[in-house]
């Protein structure tokens, strides 16, 4: 072949190797030097570029390794058959991505029921867990674990559960996981494969996207929870409910309708109860809800809970607490999966509940998210008497109807342009319903609480819902 130039920038960051590699590499690709065609020796290749046989014999062999080139002994290089990848004009003006900077947030006030207030999370106590474990030498925690999760933490969340929610059960029944996500698929693989799973309409908004395609069943909710007479009526075997505090409407399921829902199960032998306990640590009038769990005698239900509000979603600690006439099969099914949750990161939160930080952090918790409920309810009730609240007994968000015309959707769109992200009820449903109102949730966790009055004011006034001349006291909380 011709002696090809390649520019060769000596005084460049980049290695001269990496250089002539790039461009016989693109010379190639390109067409510019032919398949078959011999490759001069390195010897001749060096003298013409001035440059040292070394960096020829690098940039050869790395050209080899891609297999751009083949190599004949004692005859030399030749240039090998690529096949030619499709030809995107324009790769990049094809892609649009929206993109937000890290770290900032796209709205002055934002109230998804999932955030959480970050100010108050006692980030020196967790710190100091965190450097003692990784200060002293703890190899076995750099091999794999239990596949349910550390001993250690498990026996912390079975003296938690007996202590706060009334759960009487042992480490043994614990799995520990990523997030509800993670645990669910587990749990109905573990019942039956091809169960058909009731689900609370309007419910949980990720629990419908997870492997249940044509297996949902959507049942009613009201003011007493599931509606379990319409779930008799189906054929059902499984149901996932938030019995303590609904969500997102709030409503706690009647004691009627607990015995209800238990006879139900105990009528078959395939029949399960998956108890998801959401956000039952936090409740502002009377007594915590009991656990479904601790009335269960017949081993019917599944115990889910998780960390994501009681500590923080980033965590990505979830379990769930099996009836011991599940465990048999769990381990022979299960028996070849790993924990999904870092032991390090295990062992600081088992740590951290033992030394009895985690009910502090809960009982300080619950004091904040009650002020900023106060004060988000009382700012609605004070200034705006003609927008309903319901669901304002426990939890982190409320639910909202305003007497307005408009749709959820454009209302959401009218918040967003003014900076404020609202999240309409309709986003949780999954059959259709028809509210009197328009209905959003507001989570107040992420909202300051000195936030809480502006934002509510900022809020209305963009949807063109006159303040009340009442005088309000929320300024008093």
């Amino acid at each position: 072949m011709d002696m090809l130039i390649f520019k060769l920038e000596k005084n460049s960051k980049k290695p001269l190797y990496e250089q002539l590699y790039m461009g016989m590499k693109d010379a190639i690709i390109t067409k510019q030097i032919e398949v078959g065609t011999k490759l001069p020796s390195k010897r001749k290749l060096a003298d013409f570029l001035n440059i040292s046989q070394t960096t020829v014999e690098i940039a050869y062999g790395q050209l080899l390794a891609e297999g751009y080139i083949a190599s004949k002994p004692r005859i030399g290089f030749f240039v090998e058959e690529i096949d030619e990848l499709p030809f995107v004009e324009n790769k990049q003006a094809k892609i649009k991505v929206e993109t937000v900077l890290k770290g900032t947030e796209p709205y002055q006030y934002n109230f998804h029921p999932g955030k959480i207030d970050t100010e108050s999370f006692p980030f020196a106590i967790w710190r100091k867990y965190a450097k003692d474990l990784f200060d002293f030498p703890s190899k076995e925690y750099l091999q794999v674990g239990e596949p349910q999760g550390e001993y250690e933490l498990r026996l912390e969340i079975a003296n938690y559960l007996y202590q706060s929610r009334g759960i009487i059960c042992n480490p043994e029944q614990i799995v520990i996981g990523s997030g509800t996500e993670h645990l669910l698929p587990m749990i109905l693989r573990l019942i039956e494969t091809n169960s058909k799973i009731a689900l609370e309409n309007p419910g949980y908004s990720a629990i419908p996207r997870i492997h249940l395609t044509n297996k949902a069943v959507p049942i009613a909710v009201d003011e007493d929870g599931l509606v379990v007479d319409e779930l008799e009526n189906t054929d059902a075997n499984i149901v996932y409910i938030t019995p303590s505090h609904q969500f997102p409407t709030g409503a706690v399921l009647s004691a009627a309708r607990r015995t209800h829902l238990l006879n139900w199960a105990a009528k078959a032998a395939n029949r399960y109860i998956i108890e998801d306990d959401y956000d039952s640590e936090f409740r502002y009038i009377g007594k915590p809800i009991p656990a479904l769990q601790g009335m269960d005698q017949n081993e019917k239900v599944i115990y889910l809970s998780t960390f994501t509000k009681s500590l923080m979603p980033s965590l990505r600690v979830a379990y769930f607490v099996l009836p011991p006439a599940l465990l048999k099969s769990y381990q022979e099914i299960f028996s070849y999966y790993s924990a999904t949750v870092p032991r390090f990161d295990q062992h600081i939160l088992a740590n951290f509940m033992k030394d009895g930080h985690f009910s502090k952090h809960l009982n300080r918790m619950r004091k904040i998210y009650r002020k900023k409920h106060d004060r988000l309810t009382n700012t609605l009730t004070s200034f705006y008497p003609t927008t309903s609240i319901t669901g304002d007994h426990a939890g982190m968000h409320i639910l909202i109807s305003v007497p307005l015309d408009k749709s959820e959707n454009d209302l959401k769109q009218i918040a967003n342009k003014s900076g404020i992200a609202v999240y309409p009820v309709s986003d949780y449903l999954l059959r259709p319903i028809e509210y009197e109102q328009p209905t959003f949730l507001l989570g107040f966790g992420g909202v300051a609480l000195d936030d809480v009055e502006p934002a509510i004011h900022k809020l209305m006034n963009c949807w063109g819902i006159k303040r009340s001349h009442k005088k309000g006291k929320s300024h008093e909380l």
